[in-house]
């Protein structure tokens, strides 16, 4: 994927429950939702749904006009505050937004991926206080800063569901702005890419600041 990527960090094997509640949310937010194997997502999220943009524009024919969705990923943001903060002209780009989003480790699949990333970073279960038995990727196919935005909210939204802790690689800038943030549990001392450690509302809140980017 040529976008931004957000890793939630899991302490136990998914249950049955929060799957289900993971697949109604990924279908519920994509205008397409393909599910390639169980906790495996290939979707265009839209962006409306997220928050972002009009939630009752229709320019691209997908039924969205007059449909009202819960707002709560928004974390209390006003209206029209997450449009303003996805770039210019966020209402002329197409709202459906490509996405890899999938579950990953011991007995749901990817486990070399998993076991090869988690190496990389053996500082992590010692922030978290946890050694991670499984992730969730959610990779974005774009680079625009509406995908950006897009993933952070995706992320907590899934974050709602599964449960789990955020983690985010930082530029060594960025480091300051995230430690004020609330829900930040704690930063990893990587000199090059220091990675911050975070809950749902911790996305939501660093995704309201202006200037917000992921490393990519």
């Amino acid at each position: 994927m040529s976008g931004p990527t957000l890793v939630v960090e899991l302490a136990e094997p998914v249950s049955p429950g929060a799957m289900r509640r993971f697949r109604a949310l990924m279908h519920g937010l994509s205008s397409r939702c393909e599910e390639r194997r169980p906790g495996w997502f290939d979707a265009h999220v839209h962006a409306g749904r997220l928050g972002i943009g009009s939630p009752d524009g229709d320019e691209h024919g997908d039924g969205e006009r007059g449909r009202a969705w819960p707002r709560p990923l928004l974390g209390g943001l006003p209206d029209g505050a997450l449009a303003a903060l996805a770039g210019p002209g966020p209402g002329h780009e197409d709202p459906r937004r490509p996405f890899d989003v999938y579950l990953m480790g011991p007995g749901v699949g990817d486990e070399g991926i998993f076991e090869a990333e988690h190496a990389d970073s053996p500082e992590v279960p010692a922030v978290l206080g946890f050694t991670p038995t499984h992730a969730v990727n959610v990779s974005a196919a774009c680079n625009r800063p509406v995908d950006h935005l897009a993933t952070a909210l995706l992320t907590a939204a899934v974050m709602d569901a599964v449960g789990g802790v955020a983690c985010a690689e930082l530029r060594a800038d960025q480091v300051q702005l995230v430690s004020g943030l609330p829900g930040v549990l704690g930063l990893t001392d990587d000199e090059e890419y220091p990675s911050a450690l975070g809950s749902a509302g911790f996305l939501r809140a660093w995704a309201a600041r202006p200037g917000f980017r992921l490393l990519k």
